[in-house]
């Protein structure tokens, strides 16, 4: 894996957040970056974390999978891209919040988990380029921590005029990554 692949997967490992974090910035009525910074923090820990914990639960088993580890990457991508595009075409009723109902911690770590669960999926991908982990978790956490920043602010600034699916860019990104491995190891 190239670091090229490690950025655009790291971004669209990051789509979910980002489409968290717009809808909460969204529900504010005034912007202050102090109540969002640990959901972005809570993010960015998680979606880093994630990969570690999928590479060491594969790498246990990369023996036996070592074979088919280039369609394992794919079936695990495009499941995720798919679930993304899904999840991101369902319509959800946001409910308003001022900047004094900050979301609980609970709230913010229940988000975490639900957004990075892709991200464990995503740390298989590092078992046959383990050189590239530290460089790869880094890189999807410190992603996902700046795209809930940004996303919060998008969300503030341009309300429900943003009408574009950024998890549908995302799901679309991780399944191209797939075919990408694919190809790489089919034909490189």
């Amino acid at each position: 894996m190239d670091f090229l692949t490690i950025v655009f997967l790291s971004v669209a490992l990051a789509m979910d957040c980002f489409a968290v974090s717009v809808v909460r910035g969204n529900d504010l009525n005034c912007w202050r970056l102090v109540p969002l910074l640990p959901m972005a923090l809570s993010f960015g820990f998680f979606q880093g974390v994630m990969p570690l914990i999928g590479y060491a639960s594969g790498y246990l088993f990369y023996d036996a999978i070592e074979k088919y580890d280039h369609w394992i990457a794919l079936a695990l991508l495009s499941f995720i891209g798919i679930r993304m595009i899904v999840e991101d075409l369902k319509d959800e009723d946001g409910v308003e919040v001022s900047c004094e109902s900050d979301y609980t911690m609970k709230r913010i770590l229940l988000l975490s988990v639900a957004t990075s669960i892709d991200a464990l999926a995503t740390g298989l991908l590092f078992l046959s380029c383990p050189e590239r982990l530290a460089s790869g978790i880094s890189m999807i956490g410190f992603a996902s921590f700046g795209m809930s920043l940004l996303g919060c602010f998008l969300g503030f600034e341009l309300g429900k005029r943003l009408k574009f699916k950024f998890g549908c860019l995302g799901g679309v990104i991780l399944i191209l990554i797939g075919v990408k491995i694919v190809l790489e190891h089919l034909y490189l």
